[in-house]
């Protein structure tokens, strides 16, 4: 601006848009009619380039071209620490917000000049669908907030391809985005990171098929991790490792071997161009442990592996990485009925076991632990020969007996019939409780079928077997009536020894039923008619007693110890007798 002109002289005033030569006779009207047409060029709202004059503390004032200067507020140049970054005779564009003509003062604004221009940058790049440079600097409900020069809004949704685990990441880092719309009335710009992310993800996809096949192997980052398998970020394309392709073992879960972000090694199964999906595999980088298996375990060999996992029906043995073999329950023990392994076997117990039977084909293997060691029945008979006295406790007891610990591993049963001699049990805790200590005798023992039978009552001579010669046929003998029926009256000889007093020989008068005669308790004498030690039968009678020299009746006779009975009379009384003994 030209503040003073000399007559004698001649000056060139500098305008934008015109340079004017005045000679030192031209009036000041003159001058000022110039600036004025000159200035008729600018609008309220329009962008021109000015020059700083003046640096004050308050102000900027700066040449435009108009008869005064153009005055901007000093905050205006003042960057984020308060230095203000404008000198005399620089060069700077401006807004020209407004003007007074009568009193010569024009108010410009650098701020609004730069907001202008960043709405005609904004303007032409959504024209060209261009990107523009941002600053996120906050985060906002729903999205966040975006320094582009002006504030723009870039949504949640539009931030990236995948979820933001951590949006607060995003605030202070800058990105490029497209402008999805704007409106400068409204001060509304909305900007999305997402296409762009998308392009680049399309192209470096297309780029990495083109550059990948089948069999190939590859590096890649981890992207997600699933309960089935592990995505993989190939180069812009994601490929599937499936969980029964990631090792030839057993994988519960594939977050037990890798985490997001992971960098691996993988080899490509399968590509589908149309639907750009990569089959990964990770054990196929290493040769499959089943070859050559059926050579490496041979059946009857033992092997040593780690239990891995339990089930019902069974162990599951690694016996290298990818080789699994099973021991089923019944394999277990010899002797014990195992319900569940986890009685014999844990997860990481390191087993000795023996190959069983090979499955190559179908990758699997039987396996059994109780193989590797002795069979005990092997050696029981030589060990407790028949007739051999044992002693042990009792482990457990049922309906039909008892089972004594003869070692660790077995267990004899004495049945409830081999208890006693005499003794009418009906269930073997009337006399004994688990844990007691007993003796019991070796009847027999059967390998195939893994029985042990002992006995009780052995360990004692047979009562019946010498009744005959305490009890003598024609011999009256004192008893207790222990029961009465129709038939007869049962006496108690001696402990676990009865005899039978037939309806018929009661008296020597017909009696229908010794009911109602006969009392349980009471004692009683009767003659002993028949003896048989191998039934376990004692024929008595009551009219004969007394009488000196009787025999039996007629209507039977004795063979070889056993009664038999020809006359109707004899056999019903044969028929009783069979009733009570049975």
């Amino acid at each position: 601006m030209v503040n003073d002109i000399s007559e004698d002289t001649t000056q060139t005033v500098s305008m934008e848009h015109a340079d004017v030569q005045i000679q030192d006779t031209e009036s000041e009207e003159y001058l000022n009619s110039m600036y004025e047409e000159s200035f008729k060029r600018f609008r309220e709202g329009e962008i021109v380039t000015g020059k700083v004059v003046t640096v004050s503390k308050d102000y900027v004032l700066v040449d435009i071209g108009y008869k005064s200067e153009g005055q901007i507020p000093i905050h205006e140049f003042a960057d984020e620490q308060g230095n203000i970054n404008i000198a005399r005779d620089d060069s700077v564009e401006v807004l020209i917000d407004w003007w007074d003509d009568e009193h010569e003062i024009v108010n410009l604004s650098r701020e609004k000049a730069e907001k202008v221009k960043v709405w005609e940058e904004i303007k032409k790049i959504y024209e060209d669908a261009g990107t523009i440079n941002g600053l996120v600097t906050t985060r906002v409900k729903g999205g966040f907030t975006v320094d582009v020069g002006v504030q723009a809004f870039l949504p949640g949704s539009q931030t990236d391809i995948y979820p933001v685990h951590d949006p607060d990441k995003l605030v202070g880092q800058s990105f490029d985005f497209e402008i999805l719309k704007y409106s400068q009335k409204r001060n509304n710009i909305v900007l999305s990171r997402r296409s762009i992310l998308e392009r680049e993800r399309d192209a470096a996809r297309n780029a990495t098929l083109a550059s990948i096949e089948a069999g190939k192997n590859v590096s890649g980052l981890i992207k997600n991790i699933t309960e089935y398998g592990v995505f993989i970020d190939l180069g812009g394309v994601d490929g599937l490792l499936h969980i029964t392709d990631i090792s030839w073992g057993r994988v519960k879960h594939p977050s037990e071997i890798f985490s997001i972000g992971d960098e691996v090694e993988v080899k490509i199964l399968a590509i589908d161009e149309d639907k750009k999906r990569v089959s990964l595999g990770r054990k196929q980088l290493t040769p499959d442990p089943w070859t050559g298996a059926e050579d490496k375990y041979k059946i009857g060999e033992k092997v040593a592996g780690k239990v891995i996992s339990l089930t019902d029906y069974g162990a599951f043995v690694e016996l290298e990485e990818g080789v699994e073999g099973l021991i089923h329950v019944s394999e277990m023990s010899w002797t014990k009925k195992i319900r569940h392994p986890s009685k014999i076997v844990s997860v990481g117990d390191i087993v000795e076991s023996v190959v069983l039977d090979m499955n190559v084909k179908n990758r699997r293997i039987s396996l059994g632990l109780k193989q590797a060691a002795e069979n005990p029945w092997e050696v029981i008979e030589q060990t407790f020969p028949i007739g051999t006295t044992i002693e042990g406790k009792i482990k457990n007891i049922t309906d039909f007996g008892v089972f004594i610990g003869i070692d660790n591993e077995i267990d004899g049963l004495v049945h409830i019939s081999d208890i006693s001699w005499t003794k009418r049990i009906k269930h073997p805790s009337e006399i004994y409780k688990k844990g007691d200590t007993v003796q019991a005798i070796v009847l027999d023992i059967d390998k195939n079928t893994e029985k042990f039978a002992l006995g009780i009552k052995q360990l004692t001579p047979d009562p019946w077997s010498t009744v005959s010669e305490r009890y003598g046929v024609g011999n009256d003998i004192e008893g207790v009536i222990t029961n009465v029926t129709d038939f007869g009256v049962f006496v108690e000889l001696e402990e676990g020894i009865e005899g039978l007093i037939h309806v018929s020989e009661i008296s020597e008068e017909k009696i229908n039923t010794p009911v109602g005669l006969y009392n349980i308790g009471d004692a009683i004498t009767s003659r002993v008619m028949n003896v048989n030690s191998d039934e376990r039968r004692i024929g008595l009678s009551i009219k004969r007693v007394g009488l000196e020299g009787a025999a039996p009746p007629e209507n039977y006779h004795m063979d070889n110890n056993k009664t038999n009975y020809t006359s109707s009379l004899g056999q019903a009384f044969a028929d009783e007798m069979n009733k009570s003994n049975s």
